[in-house]
Parts: C-alpha cells; structure tokens; sequence
C-alpha cells in the first residue's frame, strides 16, 4: 500500500519501520530531519513538507499533542489532501479536536480515523501494541492491515473518532491514578522498615498482576528516572485533557484534579523530561521531606 507518515518520535519511528518491512510503501515526514533520514536507509522516500507526506493512498500521524496537531495537519498538510485517502491519526488528542479534524477532512471528501495506542517504542517495534480505534466501519476495513503490522489488536469504539481519544485519554488517567496511588503506598511502607520493591513483588503477583503494577513498581522501587520512556510533561498533558473533556460533559473528576496537582509539582521541581512512572510516583513519597 501507499502510505504517508508523519510524525517519526520514538514511537513513530518504530511503526514506520514495521510498516517497512512489512513491504508498504512510506512517505515519510518529519519536522527534525534525522529520523527520516534513518527511515530512508530501510526504504523511506523522504518529503520535503507534510503536505507531500499526503500525497498517498492512507496517511498515518503520530505528534505530541494538540498544538502540533493543528499547526502540522490542519495548518499545513490536510488542506492539500485528495479526496478518496483515509487519514489515521494515532496522537493521543482532545476529542474536540478530532471531531474537528474528521468535520475537516469529511469536508474534502476524506475518510477519518483516531487510533491512539498503548504501549511503549519497545512494544511499537515489536508489533505489539493496543490499538484503540474509531471511526466509519468501510474506513477502518480499509487501513485494518496496516495496523495489523502495528498492533496485536485493534480494539474498535464505534463510528465517532473522537471516542477512540476519549477511550485512550480514560485510561492514562487510570494509569496516572494508579501511580499516584503506588508511590502514596510506598511511602506508607517504607515508613515502616518495608522496602518498595518488596511490596510491589507482592502486589505484582498477587491483587495487581500485569504490566502496570509490575512495571512501573519497579521504576518507583528502583528510582530510575531516566531514561524516560513516556514523559511526565506528556503525561500531565494527557491528565488536562481528561479533565477537560469530563468538564465538556459535566463530569467531575476529584481524582484527576489530585493527579493534576502532583504532576504540576514535579513539573516544578523541573523533572518534566523524567520518567512519568517514576516522577509521579516520588511526587507522591513526600514522607520525611523525600
């Protein structure tokens, strides 16, 4: 298939490469030039714009949030996309956003489709990721076999993108909730003569097994800060919008606004670029002035 990639951070990078290999033809686009050039190295055809980039049958992308999301697609690519090419947009992005992008693009006569994921680069370039994915049925039938090079799933949440954003955004503040509470025991703990890891050994086999639980209570256990593997700043990102978009349809979230809260005061302590695991975590081990 032809296929146009834009966005090639960690995590795009590693899915262009599947893409790759898996025979896709890429163009490929990114706003700092080296990981584009190492793409062109597996096959990539590099474009000079984003705009290029769109010149395809589907168009992938995956940025940071919602300002490079509208300065990249709605400032500069989309408005240049043919009519009949399907854009999936994989960015983790308010739904009031991707409802504008899928009014956008339906505009044009495109198709679109949120797919934010789960996982890490790791997980990415393994194939591995969760998908979670909305959109018109006839558009995901069509780009199903490239995130069947992606992913190991494709969890669908019906016909409206921005239930896919909602979903996703759902579940980091699980994760960020998680977290929070997982430094808060080990704090508890360690106030007693327990050591963390320890706990969560126990809590990893036992109430909470999986990868959240058993992953990150060894981040929080072991104090690995960097390398960061997911940024606390793009997880506070995440966080706001999650409480945003609860405030759109009246629901509170007393829960979400703490997790704002201990996030914002590791951010103060400049530890944005740390570990989101890692750094909410020890946010929350304020015992003893740790």
């Amino acid at each position: 298939m032809n296929v146009g990639f834009i966005g090639l951070g960690n995590m795009g990078r590693a899915m262009a490469a599947r893409l790759l290999t898996a025979g896709h033809a890429l163009r490929v686009w990114n706003r700092s030039s080296e990981p584009a050039r190492q793409l062109a190295g597996q096959g990539a055809q590099v474009m000079a714009t984003a705009r290029e980039a769109c010149d395809a049958e589907v168009v992938l992308s995956i940025l940071s949030d919602d300002r490079v999301v509208r300065e990249v697609l709605l400032g500069a690519a989309l408005p240049a996309a043919r009519a009949g090419i399907v854009h999936v947009n994989m960015a983790t992005i308010s739904p009031q956003l991707s409802d504008e992008l899928a009014a956008r693009l339906g505009e044009a006569g495109c198709g679109y489709i949120a797919a934010p994921v789960l996982g890490r680069p790791d997980v990415a370039a393994a194939g591995k990721l969760n998908i979670l994915a909305a959109g018109a049925a006839a558009d995901l039938e069509r780009v199903q076999p490239l995130l069947d090079v992606i992913g190991q799933r494709t969890w669908r949440f019906g016909e409206r993108p921005a239930q896919a954003n909602v979903a996703k955004l759902a579940v980091n503040f699980l994760l960020a909730a998680a977290i929070e509470s997982m430094g808060e025991a080990a704090a508890l703990a360690g106030g007693y003569g327990i050591e963390p890891a320890r706990l969560f050994e126990l809590i990893g086999q036992t109430l909470f097994p999986g990868p959240v639980y058993q992953g990150y209570g060894r981040v929080i256990a072991e104090s690995r800060f960097e390398p960061a593997g997911f940024r606390a700043r793009l997880g506070l990102k995440d966080v706001r919008l999650a409480l945003a978009a609860a405030e759109a349809v009246n629901t509170p979230m007393p829960v979400g606004s703490w997790v704002r809260d201990s996030m914002l005061e590791a951010l103060s302590r400049g530890e944005g670029e740390k570990e989101f695991g890692a750094v909410l975590g020890r946010a929350a081990m304020r015992r003893g002035g740790r």
